[in-house]
């Protein structure tokens, strides 16, 4: 028996991998759990405000950590076109702030569209992405 380390080049998983991409591998093990419903904060101060004609139920976003001067723990929400949609509400962003800073990817879609004359409220919900 032999005590030597041997690369095996054509072995399944390296196959696999090189056919479909890591990517494509590890979706089916992606799971989105829901932590909280909540709702966008600050629609009405958007400086492009056609995102909100855009937008529509079950549309995924993304959950980005900002510098803010006004909130340290101010998460900003945006379309899956990168578009600036608003804020996760501070009352609600301190949980989730803490794990974004530990590494925990968090992503939210929104539930519901109501228009109030002017104003626009989305209920969104909030998912941890565990893989």
């Amino acid at each position: 028996m032999s005590n030597e380390l041997t690369e095996h080049k054509d072995s399944e998983l390296v196959s696999a991998i090189s056919r479909q991409g890591i990517d494509e591998m590890l979706k089916p093990l992606i799971r989105e759990i829901h932590l909280f419903d909540s709702y966008v904060a600050g629609t009405t101060h958007l400086e492009d405000q056609t995102v909100l004609e855009e937008i529509k139920v079950d549309d995924k976003l993304s959950l980005i950590r900002e510098d803010n001067k006004f909130d340290s723990n101010a998460i900003i929400i945006k379309t899956e076109s990168q578009k600036k949609l608003g804020y996760v509400p501070e009352k609600d962003n301190i949980i989730f702030a803490r794990l974004m800073d530990a590494g925990k990817m968090l992503a939210a879609k929104i539930k519901d569209i109501e228009k109030k004359g002017s104003f626009t409220k989305i209920a969104i919900g909030i998912y941890l992405v565990d893989f």
